[in-house]
């Protein structure tokens, strides 16, 4: 008996050290979910480089670093061996010091050390909260578990030391040749066989961008000597407008545009909007190539084209912007367009959605027959959401549009064709987002130089970034 009672004795300290023990690991776990992490109420907002990014602690069995890049996906490094990971998660590219970048290249030489910098007190201060996380967590834990705040304390002490314990664990096993070796996930998987290694990302794409521009010159050559569609052969006199549509800051675009304008003797190159991905002032030099595409270059507001892209291209030579109804003459045709209502990439903004778009297509309808009494029919209407577009049917004979990216034909009741076009960007930055990438879409519309009337078109697509596929077909319009 005696010998019972010692060995329950001696049980007891066992089992409250094991319980204290427990509570403090369960409560710094909660407190890194709930205060420290991303999604939670915490996460240390700090700048990296030309980037804004929020840093977070994770439990984590196997430790290492993830670095989230929105939309594009993720890369996890094998950066250091403990149970807490890494978290960083890209907010936004803040166009200051973007900008910067961009007109004072000479500072990229010194951007490495600018980013360990950064990189160093965003660590620093994640550090600082991440225990203030854990020592508020087990403490509360242990308040609630023991009832004492002695016992409570301990919880919060002892979770710190396990802090500091995972720290120096993972400063012992820091590796800093994983970032040579990141594992992709989410839509940059198929980002090594795209870019291949950092070194050679500049120089690989523009290789990729010429020779994607020479896969549309041979293609359209091949096309016009092999032809096997007698249905339908376009008079030299026909009209011949090029339709693209959502580029999405994708430069090989301009290639391929300046390749099919050539090749097709292009009158009028129609743009349907989201040339742009973020709307900011930083993007507009990608527009300084559209005065040399060799064609008249139309235009309306997509969705992801802020008022600053509209104003700025607006500017440009050779360049004709839609908005309001408003008509214009170009190479004998008469467009009239409206831009889109939305801007979506300004999340401080609720997207009013298909109302918005509903009501901009009924000004553009109204506009659009305004014009007819007037005796100044309009040709071909344009507007980036189809919802828009569709309200124009009866008003016009032709409307464009784009936004969904994938291609669509069809008679409106009131006799108007709607013409939607794919991605000419393949999707731009979202063109690694599948297994498959997104293909690249443009259209040659050909339309009667009489009546203005379109008698067929040319789908020209090709196989999408890192692929070489390319196909043309001839489609007619119907009775």
């Amino acid at each position: 008996m005696v010998r019972d009672l010692s060995l329950a004795a001696r049980e007891r300290p066992l089992r409250r050290a094991l319980a204290l023990a427990a509570v403090a690991v369960l409560g710094a776990w909660l407190g890194l979910l709930v205060v420290g992490s991303i999604t939670g109420l915490g996460g240390i907002r700090t700048p990296v480089g030309p980037v804004d990014t929020r840093m977070a602690l994770e439990p984590s069995l196997n430790g290492g670093t993830r670095i989230d890049v929105p939309p594009l996906g993720a890369l996890d490094l094998a950066s250091h061996t403990a149970p807490l990971r890494l978290d960083v998660a890209v907010d936004r590219l803040d166009p200051v010091r973007s900008r910067a970048l961009v007109e004072r290249p000479e500072r990229i030489s010194g951007l490495q050390e600018e980013i360990a910098e950064d990189v160093t007190t965003g660590a620093r201060d994640l550090a600082v909260r991440s225990g203030v996380a854990v020592l508020t967590g087990a403490t509360a834990l242990g308040l609630v578990v023991f009832r004492t705040p002695r016992r409570a304390l301990a919880c919060g002490g002892l979770a710190l030391a396990l802090l500091a314990t995972c720290g120096i664990s993972a400063y012992a096993t820091w590796n800093p040749k994983s970032v040579l070796e990141p594992k992709f996930s989410g839509l940059l998987s198929s980002a090594p066989s795209v870019v291949g290694n950092a070194r050679s990302i500049v120089t690989e794409f523009d290789v990729y961008q010429k020779e994607l521009a020479r896969l549309v010159t041979n293609v359209t050559r091949l096309y016009d000597a092999t032809s096997t569609l007698p249905t339908y052969q376009p008079d030299p006199g026909t009209m011949r407008v090029l339709h693209v549509s959502d580029i999405h800051l994708n430069p090989a675009a301009w290639h391929i545009i300046s390749s099919l304008v050539e090749q097709y003797d292009i009158d009028v190159i129609i743009d349907s909007g989201d040339t742009m991905d973020h709307g900011s002032a930083a993007e507009n030099a990608f527009l300084d190539a559209i005065p040399d595409l060799g064609a008249p270059y139309v235009w309306v507001r997509g969705n992801h084209d802020s008022r600053t892209t509209q104003s700025y291209l607006s500017r440009l030579k050779n360049t004709h912007v839609l908005d309001d109804g408003r008509a214009v003459t170009v190479g004998g045709l008469r467009i009239a367009g409206i831009g889109d209502p939305q801007f979506t990439p300004d999340r401080s903004v609720l997207a009013p959605g298909d109302d918005a778009e509903r009501r901009a297509g009924s000004r553009l309808a109204a506009a659009l027959r305004a014009q007819q009494r007037a005796g100044t029919p309009v040709d071909i209407a344009v507007a980036h959401n189809p919802v828009a577009a569709r309200q124009t049917d009866g008003a016009v004979p032709l409307a464009l549009a784009g936004h969904v990216h994938r291609r669509e034909f069809s008679v409106l009741p009131g006799g108007t064709s709607l013409k939607i076009e794919g991605s000419t960007g393949g999707g731009g930055l979202r063109a690694v987002q599948n297994e498959t990438p997104e293909k690249v879409h443009a259209s040659v519309l050909y339309l009667d130089r009489t009546n203005r009337r379109l008698q067929a078109w040319d789908e020209i697509t090709l196989g999408g970034l890192g692929l070489t596929t390319a196909e043309v077909s001839r489609h007619l319009p119907g009775p």
